[in-house]
């Protein structure tokens, strides 16, 4: 099949995407060869048709109305990977306290815990980081709790400030009480403390 035609194919799909999507090369395999997909996806990026995220990731642009084109971060491409790989992943260290305003610091390598393959992600100035981990450390069900367990670890036991623990507890309000319950058991005794303190803010708060 011509390049050309295989060009046309990929258009036509990215297209009915929104701005911001991603695209695997793999994504575009049933349109011919994984060389003439590779040719292609360079001709198109040649073209600003779309954009090379990293080696074999590729987006269609969002477009802001000042900024105009903007790169995907990397929480959308991690996720993307996870979601292509079938794999769990969790942000830890720096990228956890950032998320939950711990830390200003935008962290330009971030590090995810996964069960699927280890490997990293070189997005030019910026790096993601996949660790293998064992189960238990992505057994938390509850997207706040687990940031606030690695968040934890991150800072250190006794190393916590009084300012730092109140933006926690704050967060912890913010979590589903079951999804607390059952994460604080995955948390080492020291944060467990903390947690528990949210889970007994939760239980006193008003429901009506």
């Amino acid at each position: 099949m011509a390049i050309e035609s295989i060009e046309n194919k990929i258009i036509t799909k990215i297209k009915k995407a929104k701005g911001g999507s991603l695209f695997f090369a793999e994504d575009f395999l049933r349109f011919g060869s994984a060389k003439a997909i590779s040719k292609a996806l360079e001709r198109l990026e040649e073209k600003k048709e779309l954009s090379r995220v990293a080696r074999g990731i590729y987006a269609r642009l969002e477009k802001d109305p000042i900024l105009g084109p903007v790169m995907p971060g990397t929480e959308a491409v991690a996720k993307a990977i996870a979601k292509r790989d079938r794999a769990r992943i969790v942000p830890t260290g720096a990228l956890a306290l950032n998320a939950l305003g711990l830390s200003t610091q935008v962290p330009m390598n971030v590090v995810y815990y996964t069960d699927g393959a280890a490997r990293k992600i070189d997005l030019g100035k910026r790096k993601i980081t996949f660790k293998k981990t064992t189960p238990k450390n992505l057994s938390a069900i509850g997207r706040i709790s687990s940031l606030v367990i690695y968040a934890l670890k991150e800072i250190g036991n006794q190393r916590i400030t009084e300012q730092e623990k109140k933006i926690i507890l704050g967060h912890l309000k913010n979590e589903e009480q079951s999804r607390l319950e059952h994460d604080i058991r995955l948390a080492p005794e020291w944060i467990r403390k903390i947690m528990r303190e949210g889970l007994k803010s939760n239980s006193e708060s008003p429901n009506t």
